[in-house]
């Protein structure tokens, strides 16, 4: 099972993730999501365990749980959707047209 893991503290290692939740059952994964320009990490991962049973207690079990500092978010990862950038605030889908089009110039916009 895939699982979400948020409110990481930006210093937490995969290993000390992963040593976390080794106390549940084996662990196939870990990967922390790090900035693609820094490459600091964002505060979130996720971690793979192949028993669904033992995943389900480690969900129970971390969830709200001080680890670095912080309480941590874990809960079974969602899918990824296909598309993105929806709710983005530049960039998404949608969204105005750039110069498309032209209006007449000059009076109010709005």
């Amino acid at each position: 099972m895939n699982i979400y893991v948020g409110n990481l503290d930006r210093k937490t290692t995969e290993e000390e993730l992963k040593a976390e939740f080794e106390a549940f059952g084996p662990v196939s994964s870990v990967a922390i999501i790090k900035d693609k320009i820094t490459g600091e990490a964002r505060g979130f991962g996720f971690v793979e365990m192949p028993d669904k049973a033992q995943s389900e207690a480690a969900i129970a079990g971390l969830n709200g749980k001080a680890v670095g500092g912080r309480n941590i978010t874990v809960n079974e990862a969602k899918p990824k959707t296909e598309g993105g950038g929806g709710g983005r605030k530049f960039g998404g889908g949608g969204g105005r047209g750039g110069n498309r089009g032209g209006s007449g110039g000059g009076g109010n916009r709005w």
